[in-house]
């Protein structure tokens, strides 16, 4: 039950970020974008950015959640799949944000 709670909480701040992300003003929540130089960040577009983060944030806070489910039900294959998309979602949005210039302006 408190494996449920701790991921629930989590997922659901997690959930308030994305959303603020999915808005396109969250970029002060990307590390190592908000860190950049004025110059450096007038190069990207920023609200793309922040919505693409935003997506795959949501999509991670899902897992969470459902991870969080998990607790209680208990079935030993459910951490394979889990593992299995999480690396998924990772691996798209590592190739997806780093081909093809797209969040430049």
């Amino acid at each position: 039950m408190i494996a449920l709670i701790t991921c629930g909480a989590i997922g659901l701040v997690m959930i308030i970020f994305s959303i603020i992300l999915l808005t396109g003003r969250g970029s002060f929540l990307i590390a190592g974008f908000n860190t950049m130089s004025k110059s450096e960040k007038e190069k990207y577009d920023a609200a793309a950015l922040s919505r693409f983060i935003g997506k795959i944030m949501l999509q991670i806070s899902m897992l969470t959640i459902v991870v969080g489910i998990e607790a209680l039900i208990e079935y030993w294959w459910f951490w394979v799949i889990w593992s299995a998309a999480f690396a998924g979602i990772i691996v798209f949005a590592l190739i997806y944000a780093n081909t093809g210039n797209r969040f430049k302006k």
